[in-house]
């Protein structure tokens, strides 16, 4: 079975012998605050690093989710309020978390064919401690592209950017220095199981938490900055999760290698769905389309039946999300999915259409 759900998706092939090795080298019952976890924590920091180009400066976090740091951000950066530019749902659904704690949060929706013009965007710069985006929206299928965030980024003045990357972090490269902070979870385009997140953070937003001083939680940034200066967590981590992080960053290829072969294959898929399938993309326009998750649009008696049929080929379909959920499918194209399974999916849909 292939599956190009996205989220959790495919995992990689390797992780059933990873999972074998950390119950053999005893990792399921590793003390964490023993020297022989920390040594792995540093080398999966570095690794991270070296394969997705991260800026040494900058600092790595562990948590459990894309959601925790949805709340983390808020509670630890957040003092006043934020101002959230989203078009889908996991967009307004970090709006929605930091408008829980913080009232005064702001929201600029858009339309998923649509680019903001930055420079009309009602940011009142004294006033916003974090601007925030949703680098790939999982919901819609949609992208902000570097020179939107670039241009974000030069505009903001005092405050933060920060990115939610839960579905590209991984799949795409990155230019970490156009913002504060960046994060996403390993069920996507880490090619492993859920329970596990990264927070990428500038030595401008560390500056800026360690200011604030914000010590309420478990999981407040200046109390799990203190920790990672020893490669440590404030709470019980998972051992396992950062383990199979670690082995799967060992094995892969630089990002650069990763981006561009994922960029040939949304290319190829978006033009076979456009010109022979009765499916077309989701998102018209091309810039705005996302390259690590394809959204595709039809009839719903016809998606239903699709599905169904590759169900039956050993091929799992995504469900469409939200408003879009009837009229729509996704396919994750993640790393950990081989070319052999997006062969199989185009060999289906041309049986099924010819």
């Amino acid at each position: 079975m292939y599956t190009f759900n996205p989220g959790p998706s495919q995992v990689y092939p390797q992780v059933r012998q990873y999972l074998q090795d950390a119950f053999d080298e005893g990792w399921l019952s590793a003390p964490h605050r023993g020297e022989r976890f920390t040594s792995l924590m540093r080398q999966t920091v570095a690794e991270l690093k070296n394969k997705l180009n991260v800026p040494q400066d900058y600092t790595v976090f562990f948590m459990n989710s894309a959601t925790e740091c949805w709340e983390v951000l808020t509670q630890s950066l957040t003092p006043r309020k934020s101002f959230h530019l989203y078009s889908g749902a996991f967009g307004e659904k970090w709006y929605e978390y930091a408008k829980a704690l913080r009232p005064d949060t702001m929201a600029f929706p858009f339309g998923p064919d649509e680019i903001p013009d930055v420079a009309a965007l009602p940011l009142p710069d004294q006033e916003i401690d974090l601007v925030c985006i949703t680098q790939n929206e999982t919901s819609n299928a949609t992208q902000l592209r570097d020179g939107f965030i670039l241009n974000l980024y030069n505009r903001l003045g005092n405050s933060l950017l920060a990115v939610d990357a839960t579905s590209s972090l991984g799949g795409i490269q990155m230019k970490y220095i156009k913002a504060d902070v960046w994060y996403g979870s390993v069920q996507k385009c880490f090619g492993l199981p859920a329970g596990l997140s990264l927070m990428i953070l500038s030595p401008r937003a560390v500056d800026r938490f360690r200011q604030i001083n914000e010590r309420s939680h478990y999981n407040s940034l200046t109390a799990q900055y203190e920790k990672m200066l020893n490669f440590q967590t404030t709470h019980t981590p998972n051992v396992l999760g950062i383990y199979l992080l670690s082995r799967v960053m060992q094995d892969r290829e630089p990002i650069k290698m990763v981006h561009q072969h994922l960029l040939e294959r949304a290319t190829k898929l978006y033009d076979y769905f456009e010109q022979a399938t009765p499916f077309k993309p989701l998102i018209n326009n091309p810039e705005t389309r996302s390259t690590t998750v394809i959204g595709l649009q039809g009839p719903p008696p016809l998606i239903d039946e699709v599905k169904r049929r590759a169900l039956t080929q050993g091929l799992q379909l995504g469900n469409g999300y939200g408003s879009w959920k009837a009229g729509s499918f996704r396919i994750a194209n993640f790393p950990a999915i081989p070319d052999q399974a997006f062969e199989q999916l185009v060999q289906f849909f041309a049986k099924e259409f010819a």
